[in-house]
């Protein structure tokens, strides 16, 4: 029997989603451990409530897929408007060498799965599935690259593994991220407490980072350090809304504008692409252009809404059935991208960013983004500078470059994927 749910019912269904996720986090200490977010932890619990409906009654729903779509795009262009390229000055040369440190890693992720998935005998596309879509994606870009497998290559469940995956990497990017920076620190030849000289250089960073919010806070009590402190309180006021709504109208236009022109070209890209793509254009040209002030703490609003709502209403219409046969050869893909991530921050980002005490705590942080999320990331950095001392600089490039610059990189590099014969053939 299949149920059809209108877009009213599919929003209430969602924000109960919400709560219940809300609910276990703040009672189950592995899923807060873990960063496990709450669309996420209340959505899995529905998904199998819904399958086992399914498996004894035989009932199937369909959510309206309009709202989520529409979710999709707005937590995407927020990512984009968040994108201020004056941000690159700030974190000086280490941001840009770590950037490109980081956007090596995403290819190799993807070259890892694609090759495993030949080998284990799934179609190339999971592998990218079982790469960077979901492991430096996170759930969001899981659900977003998730539909377009299924409705423009015909990969049945991908969506489903898609946010199997992402689960996956959170937990172990939490795992390894402060193993990885203690066995680097202990590797150290010096005390890796701060000298003189560290001390010098993380008053220099301190400056930098304050004369940057100087420059850019429109008043005293403008927070823009917002993917530092994520919790802080900050007025939004009915005019600001509406300024910021207007932003991502014009994003969102834009992305339905050149999917629209670029379709059936060498340039046609995922509609969400086109969003991320317009908000980057739209901030920069507005702020560099005109000075204009983003008020970044409505666009971070409104963009975490929009990706908790859509991660809930993905996971309502997941069919975890889909899933069978597919857990032993996708585990062993995964297994395989933990070691390569360990490998790669022990051997390239520890010794790219220095050989130091930052560079470790960087390894640490890379860990966390790099199979999960930048929260995962910071936790993991905490860990190692509340035992070993503050590292500035660990907590001024990680924050930019896991909230929003590596999603540039992860959409151009999955976009050159995916039109290689070897992957989409």
């Amino acid at each position: 029997m299949e149920i059809t749910v209108n877009g009213y019912f599919t929003l209430i269904l969602a924000t109960l989603v919400l709560l219940l996720g809300r609910f276990l986090v703040r009672r189950i200490k592995f899923l807060a451990d873990f960063n496990i977010p709450e669309p996420v932890a209340g959505g899995l619990v529905a998904a199998l409530i819904i399958y086992l409906l399914n498996l004894t009654l035989g009932y199937s729903f369909n959510f309206a897929s309009g709202l989520q779509t529409a979710f999709m795009l707005m937590f995407f262009a927020s990512i984009g408007l968040s994108a201020d390229f004056t941000r690159l000055k700030s974190g000086g040369k280490p941001l840009v060498v770590f950037l490109v440190v980081v956007s090596t890693f995403i290819i190799l992720q993807d070259l890892v799965g694609v090759i495993l998935a030949k080998v284990v005998g799934l179609p190339p596309l999971l592998g990218l599935v079982a790469g960077s879509i979901t492991l430096t994606g996170g759930h969001g870009t899981a659900g977003a690259w998730g539909a377009v497998f299924e409705n423009k290559y015909g990969v049945a469940g991908a969506t489903t593994l898609g946010i199997a995956c992402a689960t996956y990497g959170l937990v172990a990017g939490g795992l390894i991220g402060g193993p990885v920076a203690k066995r680097l620190i202990k590797s150290l030849q010096h005390d890796v407490l701060p000298t003189p000289q560290y001390q010098t250089e993380v008053e220099k960073l301190a400056e930098r980072q304050s004369l940057y919010h100087t420059q850019h806070a429109a008043q005293v009590d403008d927070d823009k350090e917002i993917f530092e402190r994520p919790d802080s309180i900050r007025l939004i006021t009915a005019s600001s809304t509406i300024e910021t709504l207007a932003l991502f109208a014009g994003a969102l236009a834009f992305a339905d504008l050149m999917t629209t022109v670029s379709k059936g070209t060498w340039f046609e890209l995922p509609t969400f692409v086109w969003a991320l793509g317009g908000g980057v254009v739209i901030r920069n040209v507005l702020t560099l252009g005109f000075n204009f002030d983003m008020f970044d703490r409505a666009i971070d609003v409104f963009g975490n809404a929009s990706l908790s709502l859509f991660l809930a209403m993905a996971l309502l219409s997941l069919k975890l059935w889909q899933l069978t046969g597919l857990a032993v050869p996708i585990l062993v893909i995964l297994v395989v991208q933990t070691i390569v991530m360990w490998l790669y921050a022990n051997f390239v980002t520890f010794r790219v960013m220095g050989k130091n005490y930052d560079s470790a705590v960087l390894a640490a942080g890379h860990c966390g983004f790099g199979m999960g999320a930048t929260p995962t990331a910071i936790a993991n950095m905490q860990a190692i500078t509340d035992r070993y001392g503050p590292s500035p600089k660990a907590f001024l490039i990680v924050p930019m470059v896991g909230a929003f610059f590596v999603d540039l990189v992860n959409a151009t590099v999955l976009q050159i994927f995916t039109k290689l014969p070897f992957v989409a053939g």
